[in-house]
């Protein structure tokens, strides 16, 4: 065995010594996945080890912008980090893959546990079939026992003073008749096992539901009846000279935009080293030096024993980025999209590829990126108008029965925006009503009802990102400015009252901690040691989206570990260790590693400052949400204010392409000059009734003349 583990290192290191070195923020390779795991398993037997999350454990922040500095003097050290499960204990090992060697290892001490791997998920979801009291169960309820599925659910913290490895088992019968198995539980029978020992530790029936029929709950398009509709017609986008943007690597470069794309075990897709082009100053600025969506919580609202415990942490407990889809070309991304794989490390540590974890594309949505139409000057009426184009970086992470698309939009004028949709299959439970008549007086079924004997339970989703801004360099500040309503003074004017800006500078954390929507405010992150030719600090300001405050107890125990949001928005001072909203260990934890703990009451004006921007949406289920949720979605933006001294998109060049029908393409550009003519194509007017491209020709803001083109392949007159 030694011999042939020696055999593979010198392999692996032959190849890294002809090998380019990678980006030093690129995930792991699937080379280097299993290095990692050649290496780690000939210090602890393989036999009595698991793998629950391997990542590169990137070099520290100094190192990056040294090296991005004279990115081809030298290799920054490639390092992992591991954490795994050994003789039941939970070890963080770090693995330095230059040298090919553990630099160090510890036995984690604290409360939790780390994220389900899907191994054990599917080995504890078998143990039901061999007990004997659940086929007991089963048997009574008059269930084929072979259509009988079962999964795993993390439990929480509830006080207990020890807890153990434990997951809850609950079963879903999917027979033939449909795939919806989250939509028919066989409610009130339990299980809890143990993760690490692999066994039961205790089983309960408390009563007997009928299983919901499966009549109304099939999604497969093969499998559903007519009538069919409505009917939608497909689109199909089509770029001649090829997608505009360029990918080297991990690297990305599109418009004036250049970024890198990052993967994650458990948070998916990490987007770092943001940075957009400033044509008046002709260079590169910073915007974002590392974002990610940190945690996902997702707490249920029914308080019975069935189901008290479910609250969920999508990232720590599950592993958001392991739970990513491959993504289904024309249906999940458009016919221009680019595809990229990602990979991660299963619970042997070998490495597991994800076929197109995320889609690249740029947006044609019809949307306007600017527009205005000028009647007040005599004789002429003027009309300027852009069409916008975005490039959107997605991914989908399906965490058992919700899929949450998750989306990078860049934008050509400087605004980032984040966007996530929901959709999937409710959390749903049996009930014994089938309608909202046999609910009689204090009656709380905790959800709606869907369908016979169906209900879908109230819940949360809140979404935490953290967003390592650095505004044109690292000394950042974070701004709040209060809209506040002034009585006027002057009694000779007839108004009575106005709004002002008030602009107050967050100096520690605990003065950067806001609750949207308790009053009219504006938040941005700017960077005081530099200013527009106007003397204005530049800046980029946070549009938050839906906003949703906890309303769990402040001390239920799901909130304790689920701090983080209490408040909308969070400023800490940059720490490298301070990544994952929740803690380190996640599952069972107690919320004593989570950012409500961390963030004190550190100094962060004039400091290296990461953003925690909390996202969230109350669901209340409606009947349109079943047998599975059309997408609901959400998002905020970063839009640049006073970062660029006037409006960035305004010389936009947009390649115009008219097709009409069976006709050859015939282009041209915003801003093209012709040949023989002192004059420049402005604006374009297209006229489908004969055919026919008109391009209104523009000198000095008057019209000069008008080209048409009627045959596109003998061009224009």
């Amino acid at each position: 065995m030694k011999i042939k583990i020696v055999v593979v290192l010198v392999l692996i290191q032959v190849y890294w010594s002809c090998a380019e070195p990678p980006h030093p923020l690129d995930p792991l390779s699937p080379s280097e996945l299993n290095l990692v795991r050649t290496i780690v398993t000939n210090s602890y037997p393989a036999s009595n080890l698991t793998f629950h999350h391997v990542a590169l454990d990137e070099p520290d922040k100094p190192q990056i912008l040294s090296w991005l500095s004279s990115p081809h003097s030298r290799a920054l050290p490639r390092r992992a980090f591991v954490v795994a499960r050994f003789k039941k204990q939970s070890l963080e090992i770090t693995v330095d893959l230059s040298t090919r060697s553990i630099i160090s290892s510890r036995v984690y001490k604290g409360h939790g546990f780390p994220t389900l791997t899907f191994a054990e998920q599917g080995l504890v979801s078998k143990l039901p079939f061999s007990y004997e009291p659940f086929k007991d169960s089963i048997k009574k309820r008059g269930l084929n026992m072979s259509e009988v599925v079962c999964a795993a659910f993390t439990v929480g913290w509830y006080g207990e003073e020890n807890t153990k490895r434990i997951v809850k088992v609950k079963c879903y019968y999917a027979n033939a008749a449909t795939a919806n198995l989250y939509a028919r539980p066989v409610e009130g029978v339990s299980m809890v096992a143990d993760l690490d020992d692999m066994t039961i530790l205790s089983f309960s029936d408390r009563f007997g539901i009928p299983v919901p029929k499966a009549e109304g709950t099939e999604y497969r398009a093969s499998k559903l009846k007519p009538p069919f509709g409505p009917k939608l017609n497909g689109i199909n986008v089509t770029q001649p000279h090829g997608p505009g943007f360029a990918i080297d690597g991990h690297s990305v470069s599109w418009a004036n935009w250049k970024f890198h794309l990052g993967f994650d075990f458990r948070v998916g897709p990490i987007i770092s080293l943001v940075s957009i082009y400033d044509m008046e100053k002709h260079k590169y600025r910073e915007v974002l030096y590392r974002g990610f969506i940190s945690e996902v919580y997702v707490p249920y609202e029914d308080p019975t024993e069935e189901w008290y415990y479910t609250t969920y942490f999508d990232c720590g407990e599950y592993g958001f980025g392991q739970s990513a889809s491959s993504l289904e070309p024309l249906r999940d991304c458009p016919s221009n999209a680019h595809f990229l794989d990602a990979f991660y490390a299963d619970a042997n540590g070998k490495p597991v590829k994800i076929t197109n974890a995320f889609c690249i594309f740029e947006k044609y949505a019809g949307d306007i990126m600017w527009r205005h139409t000028e009647i007040a000057i005599p004789n002429q009426v003027i009309t300027e108008a852009r069409a916008d184009v975005s490039l959107v970086v997605r991914m989908v992470s399906t965490v058992g029965n919700y899929d949450y698309i998750v989306d990078w939009e860049f934008k050509p004028s400087g605004s980032i925006k984040f966007g996530v949709g929901l959709t999937g299959i409710l959390g749903m439970k049996g009930g014994a009503y089938s309608n909202m008549d046999q609910i009689k007086g204090e009656i709380d079924i905790h959800g709606t009802l869907l369908s016979d004997n169906t209900i879908g339970v109230y819940h949360d989703h809140f979404f935490t990102y953290y967003l390592d801004l650095d505004i044109d360099g690292q000394r950042n500040s974070f701004v709040k400015t209060t809209l506040e309503t002034r009585k006027v003074k002057d009694h000779k004017i007839p108004r009575k009252s106005y709004w002002t800006a008030v602009t107050e500078t967050a100096k520690t954390e605990a003065d950067a901690r806001v609750k949207l929507g308790l009053e009219a405010a504006e938040l941005a992150v700017v960077n005081p040691n530099k200013k527009t030719k106007q003397g204005n600090k530049i800046g980029y300001r946070l549009l938050p989206g839906s906003v949703a405050h906890p309303l769990l107890a402040s001390d239920d125990y799901p909130q304790i570990r689920g701090a983080f949001s209490n408040y909308n928005v969070w400023v800490t001072p940059y720490n490298k260790s301070e990544k994952w909203a929740s803690g380190r260990f996640v599952d069972r934890s107690r919320g004593d590693d989570t950012l409500a703990v961390w963030s004190r009451d550190r100094e962060i004006e004039k400091k290296d400052i990461v953003l925690w921007y909390t996202m969230g949406l109350h669901h209340v289920p409606a009947q349109e949400d079943y047998p599975v949720m059309p997408t609901l979605s959400t998002g905020f933006e970063l839009r640049p204010t006073n970062f660029f001294e006037a409006n960035p998109v305004l010389k936009t060049i947009i390649t115009i392409l008219s097709v009409p029908d069976d006709d050859p393409v015939d282009e041209f550009e915003v801003g093209q000059e012709f040949a023989d003519k002192e004059a420049t194509v402005m604006a374009v007017k297209t006229y489908s009734i004969r055919r026919a491209v008109e391009y209104k020709i523009l000198e000095s803001d008057r019209l000069k003349y008008t080209v048409q083109c009627a045959n596109f392949g003998q061009g224009c007159r």
